[in-house]
C-alpha cells in the first residue's frame, strides 16, 4: 500500500499543471444562481463535461432539477463513476463539490473575478478556492488512479452539484428526493467544502440554521409629529433589540465540539422605505441568522420569538381608521435542522484522519461549525458524511485565491481514502 500510495502521489504532482488549467477553464465561467439574477450552473456544467469526455470514467450521468429561470430550465448536476475492485459491487466513496459560485461583489484589485489570474502559486478569481480548488483535486485524485491502471478498494463517485450557495434545492436536496435511489446507507461521502490551512480540522456536526426576516407594519409619518403616526423603525429596534437579548440568555449552552461553543444569533440586514431623514417610515424589516446548537429546537426559538412580539405591539399599540398597528410578520428564508453528527469513529472519519497521518504527517482534531454544507443532508439519512479541505478560507472574499499546493496535496488524500 505504502508504494502505491507513492506512486499515485508522483503522479498527481506530475498532473498539477493540467490541474492549474483546468481550474482557470472553469474559473472564466460565471456559475451564480438566478436567486442573484444570473443564468446558473449550465455553460460550466458543459464545459465540465467536455473536460472529462475522454476520460476512462465508467459512467457519466447528468441530472437537471428543473428551474425555468435558469439557462435552458435547468440547473445540472453531473454524477461520475470510477468503479473499484469488484465493479459496480465495490464499496463507494462520494465526493461532492459544488459548481455555483456567489457573486463577484467589489474589493476586486489583482485580476477581475472572472479573468483568473495565476501568480505566485495561486489561482485567483471567483469560485477558485470555493468549490474550484476541491473540485479539480478531486478530479484529478481520480484521473491519476485512471492514468495507472489502478482499480482502487472502493468505488469513487464524483458528484459536482449546483444551487449550493443558495440552499441546494435544486441540487444535492433535489438529488436525495427525486433520485434516492443514488445513495446506498453503507456509502461513505466526503464534502471538501470547509476546512482550515493546514488541513488538520474533520468536521463531523453542524449547527441548526434559521434566518429568520422580521417585518414590521406601522404608519409613515413626518419625523417632527411621530404622534400622528407609528414609526415601525422604532418598533423594529425595539423588537430587534429584545429578540437578541432573549435569544442569547435562553438559548446559552455551549458545546466544544463546535467553533464557536456556543448558538449565535445575529442581525445582518435591515431595510426600510424612507428615503429622507424627515421620514417615519411605516414598514421596516431586520433579518437574523441563526446558527442553533442541536441540542435546542427551531421551533422553539421561533415561538419564543413569537410570544415576545405580543409584549412588544402592546407597548405601541394604536388604532387609525379601524386598523390594529404595528403588525408584525415572520418569514422563514432558510431553515435547516441539525442532524445528528457523523459518529468520530466512522469509518470515514478514521479513513480520513489514517490517510493524513500517513501523506501528512499530522494528526487531524474532529469537530464542529456554524456554516452549513450538504453533509447535514446525507447524516440526516444516516449515511457518515465529513467536510474537510485544506484551505486559506478565502472564500465569498474579494481576490479570493486557491491555492495550487493545497489543490494537489488534496488531490492526494482524496485517491488515497478510496484505497485505504
Amino acid at each position: 500500500m505504502e508504494e502505491t500510495l507513492r506512486k499515485v502521489s508522483e503522479e498527481v504532482e506530475r498532473l498539477q499543471d493540467e490541474m492549474v488549467r483546468t481550474l482557470v477553464e472553469l474559473i472564466k465561467i460565471p456559475a451564480i444562481s438566478p436567486d442573484y439574477g444570473y443564468e446558473g450552473e449550465y455553460d460550466k456544467a458543459q464545459k465540465l463535461l467536455e473536460i472529462i469526455r475522454d476520460w476512462p470514467f465508467d459512467r457519466v450521468e447528468v441530472y437537471n432539477a428543473p428551474d425555468e429561470r435558469a439557462k435552458n430550465g435547468v440547473r445540472p448536476s453531473i454524477l461520475a463513476y470510477y468503479y473499484g475492485q469488484d465493479g459496480d459491487k465495490s464499496p463507494r466513496i462520494w465526493i461532492l463539490t459544488h459548481l455555483d459560485v456567489v457573486p463577484p461583489g467589489d474589493g476586486w484589485t489583482v485580476t477581475e473575478p472572472f479573468k483568473p489570474l495565476v501568480r505566485d502559486g495561486k489561482v485567483y478569481g471567483r469560485g477558485s478556492e470555493d468549490n474550484g480548488q476541491s473540485l479539480v483535486a478531486s478530479l484529478y485524485a481520480v484521473r491519476a488512479l485512471m492514468n495507472l491502471g489502478i482499480r482502487p478498494k472502493r468505488s469513487v463517485i464524483l458528484a459536482f452539484v449546483s444551487d449550493e450557495e443558495t440552499g441546494s434545492k435544486y441540487g444535492v436536496e433535489w438529488l436525495l428526493k427525486e433520485h434516492p435511489e443514488l445513495f446506498r446507507k453503507d456509502d461513505l461521502v466526503l464534502v471538501p467544502d470547509g476546512g482550515n490551512p493546514d488541513g488538520t480540522f474533520i468536521e463531523v456536526a453542524e449547527k441548526s440554521i434559521l434566518w429568520l426576516k422580521v417585518r414590521v407594519k406601522g404608519r409613515q409619518v413626518h419625523a417632527s409629529m411621530p404622534d400622528k403616526g407609528l414609526n415601525a423603525h422604532r418598533v423594529a429596534l425595539d423588537l430587534a433589540y429584545h429578540l437578541d437579548r432573549l435569544f442569547h440568555e435562553r438559548y446559552n449552552a455551549r458545546d466544544d465540539l463546535f467553533d464557536p461553543p456556543e448558538s449565535t444569533f445575529e442581525p445582518t440586514m435591515v431595510k426600510n422605505p424612507a428615503g429622507s431623514p424627515n421620514i417615519a417610515p411605516g414598514e421596516h424589516e431586520v433579518v437574523f441568522d441563526c446558527r442553533i446548537l442541536p441540542g435546542y429546537r427551531i421551533d422553539d426559538v421561533l415561538g419564543d420569538a413569537k410570544a415576545l412580539v405580543d409584549e412588544v405591539k402592546a407597548r405601541y399599540l394604536k388604532e387609525f381608521d379601524g386598523e390594529v398597528l404595528p403588525e408584525v410578520e415572520f418569514e422563514v428564508l432558510q431553515r435547516l435542522d441539525a442532524p445528528e453528527p457523523t459518529p468520530k469513529d466512522s469509518e470515514i472519519v478514521k479513513l480520513l484522519r489514517e490517510a493524513l497521518r500517513k501523506l501528512r504527517g499530522r494528526e487531524a482534531i474532529v469537530g464542529g461549525i456554524g456554516g452549513g454544507t450538504f453533509a447535514a443532508y446525507f447524516r440526516k439519512l444516516g449515511i457518515p458524511a465529513v467536510v474537510w479541505a485544506t484551505l486559506d478560507e478565502m472564500a465569498h472574499q474579494p481576490d479570493e485565491y486557491a491555492r495550487v499546493d493545497n489543490m494537489v496535496e488534496d488531490a492526494k488524500v482524496m485517491a488515497a481514502l478510496a484505497l485505504l
